[in-house]
């Protein structure tokens, strides 16, 4: 560099980024979204990949210097909303694929102990990603370009990515889609954003990524259609619901003045504390079964698509095997077998039950402590009268080393037990002359 010439705007904020102290990383974090804010406003000016990719360094290196793990979620979401800031679809873009092409680069320098945050920041990133999709009104066009831009970043062989960036972003992709978009998103836009792991995984030679994407994405829609069937029902009751209600509202009004009219009723203070735990059980399962809506699919449209790029001669044996088995299970589903051989709206709820179930055996089968019986001591007193051979082995030692060092009588004994021995002695002396003046 010429000395006394200034830096370029991108190279001094991603100095900041990067720097030793918290305050002045957070500081460059906020010119940084002024700055991209007044640049992506202007018609003539814009990033070019190059300086985005210098911003994103220094992006990449402030969450590195960052060690609280709730700052680290805070700067992370502050880190993935920077998408927001660009006016244009075509600056966001490029701002996401100079993201993928950063941890791709910088991804073999992560140590295991900053590897959550790293992983944190993708999913935030890719999260953002499809809500900038959504303000859009999930328009075809938009929807095929960032899907573009991830399979050509994340799982085309030429991007050089490492397995810990494709298995991590096959393993999210559902379930971020799902965060945004379950509500919204009908079964044609669903197959949509399916349809290009469908082609990857039918000629992708990577057997990593063909596992990740059946286990990942097919398997995890055929173990969602249960749920996915009992959202529909659910809809479809609460569409009837609504007409039924309003036919009901002219008898609720006269209801609802005798129910004014008659005190309530309490209950005594016993009976609130032993319901108390069973209703908290029965909330924690609610809250499990009501976990939130479901991508729904149509499964036979998910079979089609899938058989169609199976059969192709191109296909190599191995992937063809493994999505023929996927495609099976799909059409079974179409036809109405499910996964668990269940009424689709009582599937998920037996399971439940079973859980329960399995619960409540656990806590049967803690142990118990046993009190000390006559049995137990009767045990003790036979196995101390009648000894195993070991300890009758080590009696026969000692009586043999007993022998060796010499007779009884040299033997070191205590004074006091010489007494007792001594005065035994004389007691069965004078018991025996007796009986021999008899004879």
């Amino acid at each position: 560099m010429v000395p006394g010439v200034p830096l370029p705007p991108e190279i001094q904020l991603a100095q900041r980024l990067a720097g030793n102290e918290q305050v002045t990383r957070d500081r460059a974090v906020r010119k940084l979204r002024k700055y991209i804010m007044a640049r992506t406003q202007r018609t003539a000016g814009g990033f070019t990949p190059d300086e985005l990719l210098k911003i994103w360094k220094g992006l990449f290196y402030c969450m590195w210097m960052q060690d609280k793990p709730l700052q680290q979620e805070e700067l992370g979401r502050t880190i993935s909303q920077l998408i927001h800031a660009f006016q244009t679809t075509e600056a966001q873009h490029l701002f996401l694929r100079a993201f993928w092409q950063t941890m791709i680069r910088e991804w073999v320098g992560i140590d295991r102990l900053r590897l959550d945050k790293f992983y944190m920041l993708m999913r935030m990133v890719l999260s953002e990603s499809l809500k900038a999709v959504k303000t859009q009104g999930w328009e075809e066009r938009q929807i095929e370009q960032l899907l573009e831009l991830l399979t050509t970043e994340v799982l085309n062989p030429d991007s050089q990515a490492p397995n810990g960036v494709k298995s991590h972003f096959l393993e999210i992709f559902l379930e971020e889609l799902t965060k945004v978009g379950a509500a919204e998103l009908t079964a044609d836009q669903n197959l949509q954003f399916i349809d290009p792991f469908c082609q990857i995984a039918a000629h992708t030679k990577d057997s990593l990524v063909l596992n990740k994407i059946t286990r990942s994405i097919f398997e995890t829609i055929v173990e969602q259609a249960p749920l996915a069937i009992e959202d529909l029902l659910n809809e479809l009751d609460t569409q009837s619901g609504e007409g039924d209600a309003s036919d009901g509202e002219e008898e609720s009004s006269e209801g609802e003045q005798d129910l004014q009219d008659t005190p309530p009723r309490r209950l005594p203070a016993g009976s609130r504390h032993k319901a108390d735990p069973e209703t908290d059980k029965d909330q924690v399962w609610d809250d499990e079964e009501n976990a939130g809506p479901v991508l729904q699919f149509d499964y036979e449209a998910v079979a089609n698509r899938l058989f169609k790029l199976a059969s192709r001669q191109s296909t190599p044996s191995q992937n063809r095997k493994r999505l023929y088995k996927v495609i099976q299970k799909l059409r079974d589903l179409a036809g109405g077998t499910f996964p668990d051989d269940e009424v689709p709206e009582k599937a998920y709820k037996k399971l439940l039950e079973g859980r329960r179930e399995r619960k409540k055996k656990k806590k049967k089968r803690l142990p118990t402590l046993q009190p000390q019986s006559k049995t137990g001591e009767s045990e003790t007193e036979a196995s101390s009268t009648d000894p195993s051979p070991q300890i009758k082995r080590k009696r026969s030692r000692r009586d043999e080393k007993a022998g060796q060092r010499g007779p009884p009588g040299k033997r070191r004994r205590r004074p006091g037990v010489r007494a007792k021995g001594a005065g035994v002695q004389q007691a069965a002396r004078k018991r025996k002359r007796p009986l021999q003046r008899e004879k």
